[in-house]
């Protein structure tokens, strides 16, 4: 049978999910794999349910259903996960195919990857995702570094299930090489959690500086 595919996902938690969904709304075809290969099925039988959406048991069988050069996408837990799977898509791949970490990697080891999945004839992208779930169903930013060669090959299915600005520009581009990618998205978080600092002693100096009813500071907020 022809490989029909344009992208695998690895990773069936609810972003890499959600992130399928997405893609499938767009018109890629994506295969869905996961180590508990049950979780295939029940993605396939219940959320995937009337999609695209192909379902792997193996990884010889998801590479096998994918078109060249191959794009392979991770979703799963940063650090060790990350090299494991690595080394179990490596044999799989030939010169020229995509490997791309989602996860939240620190940038210096997805500079160590760029070097080591290059040095075997492949591409790698380590790109950050923001949205949460509710973005990777509907559109989350995405930061892609990496193998500049790579570019190309994944852009037109990252930009067109990125979020939009009002005038249609996808909240994703091209960041630069090696970690890149996972250096913006760890900036990204900084600024978030500083938001968040920032709303938590807003909040104490209502609640306990002004002595405010939660209903008061819902007002001050919404405002």
């Amino acid at each position: 049978m022809e490989p029909n595919a344009d992208i695998a996902l690895i990773g069936l938690a609810v972003m890499g999910q959600n992130l399928i969904l997405n893609m499938n709304d767009h018109g890629f075809v994506v295969v869905a794999y996961n180590r508990t290969v049950e979780k295939v099925d029940q993605f396939l039988g219940n959320e995937a349910k009337g999609t695209k959406v192909l379902g792997a048991h193996s990884v010889q069988e998801m590479v096998a259903q994918l078109k060249k050069p191959r794009r392979v996408m991770m979703l799963v837990k940063a650090g060790k996960p990350v090299d494991e799977f690595i080394e179990q898509l490596l044999p799989h791949l030939e010169a020229g195919d995509i490997i791309i970490d989602g996860g939240n990697s620190l940038f210096e080891d997805t500079n160590r990857r760029v070097k080591y999945v290059e040095s075997k004839g492949l591409l790698y992208i380590g790109t950050g995702v923001s949205g949460g779930e509710e973005g990777a169903r509907h559109g989350p930013s995405i930061m892609p570094g990496g193998s500049p060669k790579a570019w190309p090959h994944v852009k037109d299915i990252f930009q067109s299930v990125a979020a939009k600005v009002e005038d249609g520009t996808p909240c994703c581009d091209w960041v630069g090489e090696q970690g890149a990618g996972h250096y913006v998205k760890m900036v990204h978080n900084g600024i978030e959690y500083g938001d968040m600092q920032l709303i938590c002693e807003a909040y104490n100096i209502l609640k306990s500086g002004l002595s405010l009813s939660a209903p008061e500071m819902h007002d001050v907020f919404a405002e």
